[in-house]
């Protein structure tokens, strides 16, 4: 990649990445047209920015959603990683169309992603997830590792609070529409009087 889109990515000017294609501290080399190309930047620049992703399921969550964050903040500063992004996202952990995780698990720069929870990343598919950021070398750290250690079980869990919260929202619905039919009901009656 070019010296100025390699700037770009790792959020520095492009005279501090020049000083640092001076300094010999970047692998790369210049064309004959005097174009500077950097080689291998993912590794150069994913071994270092961490990313802390939260995640809750309503708006009514909010509140653990800051209590989220500031625990992953606790834990990066007893790391000692410097902290490049902090995302937060209020959605279910089965949907698979979030564009804040997208947008983080498609960012090379982000070498580590920290979760409190693995649901807090996925709820299914999680070491799809590892698999495919290790080919790039990235890694996804867990602070508190779930206590049952049996995958099955962990996924019976997942698809029975699927089915309830699924139950649960189809039921307030169908009660909504029962007030909204018995108003419109009292009206008619109103306007027939």
């Amino acid at each position: 990649m070019k010296l100025s889109d390699y700037a770009k990515s790792i959020g520095v000017s492009y005279k501090t990445a020049w000083r640092y294609y001076r300094a010999g501290s970047l692998d790369a080399y210049q064309t004959d047209t005097g174009t500077i190309i950097v080689r291998d930047s993912v590794k150069n620049v994913g071994a270092t920015r961490v990313a802390l992703y939260a995640r809750v399921s309503s708006a009514d969550q909010k509140q653990d959603l800051a209590r989220q964050i500031d625990r992953l903040e606790t834990y990066a500063a007893a790391k000692g990683y410097s902290v490049a992004k902090s995302v937060t996202e209020v959605a279910s952990g089965l949907n698979d169309k979030r564009p804040k995780l997208s947008a983080l698990l498609t960012d090379p720069s982000i070498g580590v992603i920290v979760v409190e929870h693995r649901e807090r990343l996925t709820r299914f598919g999680f070491n799809h997830i590892i698999d495919l950021l290790s080919v790039q070398g990235r890694t996804v750290e867990v602070i508190l590792p779930n206590e049952l250690n049996d995958d099955l079980v962990e996924d019976f869990i997942a698809v029975i609070t699927s089915m309830c919260a699924r139950l649960y929202g189809r039921r307030g619905s169908k009660n909504r529409a029962q007030k909204v039919i018995q108003c419109m009901e009292a009206g008619s009656e109103i306007v027939q009087d």
